[in-house]
């Protein structure tokens, strides 16, 4: 069968990746969908068993820094669209080792556009390529106010620093080359299959196990969340029917500081968990705050809702609730998660 598009989804293998994954292989069943992963500690092949054998899916083990694999894999399969997920994303490991993230984020973004432009040149003509970013970079708000699409970048950890930097060589290169591009900033996701170094994974598993609850600073910090399930419904759209050059913001119209969001939290883990009212915030412990933390962030996603007719489809507690139901109907996937074995998947369905 001839593919009308053959696309390459990095980081397909991760959070937000893995939802992408699925919903194209579903969705589009004349697309030929390229998973490339490195498999990391954050990738997990197991988020995507139900589509490995699909007829339009393969998967690939490759890392984005890698040039040489990456030239050959765009010169095999010949990439009508790249959808570029791949990243490192957690603050504070970004904080600990920022070079891994001028790796990955910058190197690797730059290696893949690389390649793009090298494959097609100047025919560009049905050609697309979609990196995807992140609100961070626009650094903080205060009390009022959105980011916007215009908004001035001003990163603060080496985490978005890293992004901005491959935001700004995307657009270069539909500067200078013509490349044909599309970017989105979401705010911070949340739902299924999410490794449990994140907030809302974190405390699930620390709930369930009575462990503490570690909340930085004063635990004010404001974010805007949005549920994977739409952020790939977003990109989905954003990718047939978006202006090619253009940015979108992704968010979730749902500002939460952190400790109201973590009180919800616990809240409705006592209900499914059957415990008593109030167990799960005794658990609540306040630690040291983290350098360079961004005080608020706030997405207006009214360009994305108005030009592409796009809007949450849920609200945060369905969302939360779906997230809860999820974690605690799959604790052997949590289980496999925080004790590594979930590593050993590609070794036992690929060699």
């Amino acid at each position: 069968m001839k593919h009308k598009k053959t696309i390459l989804i990095t980081g397909g293998a991760g959070f937000i990746g893995s939802h992408v994954v699925r919903l194209f292989v579903e969705n589009y069943p004349n697309y030929h969908i390229y998973n490339l992963d490195s498999l990391t500690y954050a990738g997990n092949l197991e988020n995507l068993e139900d589509v490995e054998n699909k007829p339009n899916y393969s998967f690939l083990k490759v890392d984005i820094t890698d040039e040489r694999a990456i030239n050959k894999l765009f010169d095999k399969y010949q990439f009508t669209s790249v959808i570029h997920l791949a990243a490192e994303s957690h603050v504070d490991r970004s904080i600990e080792d920022p070079l891994a993230f001028v790796k990955t984020n910058v190197i690797g973004t730059m290696i893949l556009l690389n390649a793009f432009k090298e494959l097609w040149k100047d025919d560009y003509k049905n050609k697309l390529f979609y990196h995807i970013s992140t609100d961070e970079v626009y650094g903080t708000l205060g009390e009022t106010g959105l980011f916007t699409e215009t908004t001035s970048y001003d990163p603060n950890s080496p985490y978005s620093a890293s992004k901005a930097s491959s935001d700004h060589f995307v657009r270069a290169y539909g500067e200078t080359y013509g490349l044909p591009y599309v970017i989105s900033n979401c705010s911070n996701n949340y739902g299924q299959n999410q490794f449990p170094e994140k907030l809302i994974p974190l405390f699930i598993n620390n709930i369930i196990h009575n462990k503490p609850l570690p909340v930085y600073g004063d635990g004010n910090y404001t974010r805007d969340w949005l549920y994977v399930k739409d952020h790939a419904i977003a990109i989905d759209l954003i990718f047939h029917k978006g202006i090619t050059g253009e940015t979108y913001n992704i968010g979730g119209f749902n500002e939460w500081k952190n400790i109201d969001l973590i009180n919800l939290l616990c809240e409705q883990m006592d209900i499914a968990l059957n415990r008593p009212n109030g167990s799960s915030k005794k658990l609540i412990t306040y630690v040291k705050d983290r350098p360079g933390h961004d005080l608020r962030y706030a997405i207006d996603a009214s360009k994305i809702k108005e030009e592409l007719g796009w809007q949450p489809s849920v609200t945060f507690q369905q969302g939360l609730k779906k997230t809860i139901e999820w974690y605690l109907n799959n604790e052997d996937w949590l289980q496999s998660v925080t004790s590594g074995t979930y590593q050993s998947y590609y070794d036992k369905q690929y060699n």
